[in-house]
């Protein structure tokens, strides 16, 4: 934690010497000596030097370093503007002129628009995880990252890295307003029942690496067709008994997980299956049904898990059907 300028939601100001000489955090000896200099870069859980901020400063708010604390947060926004261009509310997801957008104007909605194309409930209804009130309307919803992932932080009009229209991700390189704060505009108010952050869920970490905010891969995305797919597509030949051996081959490695520890790369495999299946039914390679035995197999090697199965094998089956994998010496 950090202190906040009293009655705002900015960090407090730094000192008169590192206002008038622009240096790097990590070179600021204020930082080192236990001062307040340089936003979140000077968050700490030290209990002393925390009593002593705060106790010379009981005006001061609170600002969470979201890095360090492990947390992703959701900042929805609330003001009533214009939309942008139609490839900019959802970054990456095309919205067709057929789509009517009559009452979108706030973060809240393209939000929803998102959660809607994925199946999902929007986190701004999630009632499991933490969510706080901000005074001008919006909503913060806290959650907490696991698997060790560096969530990078965005602003929801960045074409480069945003996640919807109006919605900010406050995560590494970001801070977040504790609940409880008050600013000249009010005060920052959980609200519902939880008090504390729940964990990530799987479908919005997808959406937060398919839109660049991770700087490195790690949650299972759309790859290249492997070589074991390749193979799958040369084996297939129209017949039952080629197609039964080409799902056989894509489903091989799903089955295989459950003979290992937890784990094991298991999301991956699975991810990397509903794609190589997705191009193969788009192709008209395999039939529909075959996502079924898809599901039937990751369920046998991950009992109880079948929402997070249901989760990835829908993101990679639909990401898969929009690249048909079509047997060599075919065209599309």
């Amino acid at each position: 934690m950090h202190p906040l300028a009293p009655g705002r939601k900015s960090p407090a100001g730094n000192c008169s010497d590192c206002r008038e000489d622009a240096h790097a955090p990590s070179d600021c000896p204020c930082v080192r000596a236990g001062r307040w200099c340089h936003s979140f870069y000077a968050a700490t859980l030290n209990q002393q030097r925390i009593q002593q901020w705060w106790g010379q400063n009981p005006e001061f708010g609170i600002g969470v370093s979201c890095g360090p604390a492990g947390l992703v947060v959701l900042d929805i926004d609330a003001h009533s503007a214009e939309p942008p261009a139609r490839d900019r509310i959802l970054p990456g997801i095309p919205i067709g002129e057929q789509v009517d957008l009559t009452g979108l104007a706030t973060g809240f909605h393209s939000l929803a628009v998102l959660a809607a194309l994925r199946g999902q409930r929007s986190p701004a209804e999630d009632t499991t995880t933490l969510r706080v009130r901000t005074p001008s309307g919006g909503l913060h919803v806290w959650y907490r990252a696991t698997g060790n992932r560096q969530w990078l932080s965005s602003v929801g009009s960045t074409p480069g890295r945003a996640l919807a229209w109006q919605v900010d991700i406050r995560a590494h390189g970001g801070y977040i307003v504790a609940p409880g704060t008050t600013t000249r505009h009010g005060t920052y108010a959980p609200l519902g029942e939880a008090r504390e952050p729940a964990a990530l869920p799987l479908w919005l970490a997808q959406e937060l690496d398919r839109t660049g905010h991770l700087p490195a891969p790690s949650i299972p995305a759309p790859r290249p067709v492997p070589p074991r797919a390749q193979q799958a597509v040369l084996a297939a030949g129209g017949g039952r008994q080629e197609a039964g051996h080409t799902l056989a081959t894509i489903l091989a490695p799903v089955e295989a997980c459950g003979q290992v520890a937890e784990g094991a790369g298991f999301s991956d495999t699975l991810n990397r299956a509903a794609y190589t299946l997705g191009g193969l039914i788009a192709a008209g390679r395999l039939p529909e049904e075959a996502e079924q035995a898809l599901k039937d197999t990751a369920a046998a090697a991950r009992p109880g898990q079948e929402l997070r199965i249901q989760q990835i094998i829908r993101s990679g089956l639909a990401a898969g059907m929009k690249r048909p994998l079509h047997a060599s010496g075919r065209r599309p």
